[in-house]
């Protein structure tokens, strides 16, 4: 982790076209302004984990339906299998 050091008003700059500025600085509160392309999604890192873990969660819940699909489909080729 890279660690720096900046004051009220003193930016960073993160691959060239985004621009981290500190805005505020009140007791233990830092307020920062972020200047980003549009298509750069920014989320504070609670957010951000509780996107990962509906993901997780959606993304277990697919193969959970993929398995049923299967299931399905092998009990129905056993039920024209029976009525032949």
């Amino acid at each position: 982790m890279l660690v720096l050091s900046r004051k009220k008003n003193e930016s960073i700059h993160i691959a060239g076209n985004i621009k981290v500025t500190v805005l505020d600085v009140s007791g233990d509160i830092i307020k920062l302004g972020i200047d980003a392309p549009k298509n750069i999604e920014i989320y504070r890192s609670e957010v951000f984990q509780a996107i990962q873990a509906e993901n997780q969660q959606a993304a277990s819940s697919k193969t959970d339906i993929n398995q049923l699909s299967k299931l399905l489909s092998t009990i129905t080729e056993d039920l024209k299998k029976s009525n032949t």
